[in-house]
């Protein structure tokens, strides 16, 4: 078995609904979610002429590979109505994988441990109310650490 983490986002329709029909997703095709963080509302990162999002870590206990993870991931993501075009887009649903245990991978489609997390409160802020000690693998640092020295200032609210 494997200790995921994974971020939930939605910024279209009713986003707590979104992020609760993915989490049932997630059970049935991924594995047992063992924790789960608040909501957290933020602005849009990135693109930010758009509605704020709605955010949550989950932690996931799976068999699947990170592969194999990632195509159950977008497969969701599809189902749910997401549609990608543009980059930083509104979103119905977005899944991201942070963490893949302390697998360190780098692929042309995919990387683990997230490349940006370090950078974006909306990840860090639900990411340390459940594990404020997890030693980012590639960094070597805490949550609690990344979380301090992070330069972003938008506003992440628990809900």
């Amino acid at each position: 078995m494997h200790k995921v983490y994974l971020l939930l986002g939605s910024n279209l329709g009713d986003s707590a609904e979104q992020l609760k029909h993915a989490k049932g997703q997630i059970t049935k095709l991924i594995g047992n979610i063992t924790k789960e963080s608040s909501f957290y509302s933020t602005a849009a990162w990135g693109n930010t002429s758009q509605p704020d999002f709605l955010n949550q870590i989950v932690v996931v206990t799976t068999t699947l590979t990170p592969e194999l993870l990632l195509d159950t991931i977008l497969q969701i993501e599809k189902d749910m109505g997401r549609v990608r075009n543009i980059k930083n887009d509104p979103r119905i649903i977005d899944i991201d994988i942070i963490f893949f245990a302390k697998k360190i991978i780098q692929k042309e489609n995919l990387t683990i441990p997230h490349p940006l997390l370090q950078e974006r409160n909306f990840v860090l802020v639900p990411l340390h109310e459940l594990s404020p000690n997890f030693i980012h693998p590639v960094l070597k640092k805490t949550v609690h650490q990344l979380l301090k020295t992070c330069k972003d200032k938008l506003a992440v609210q628990k809900k």
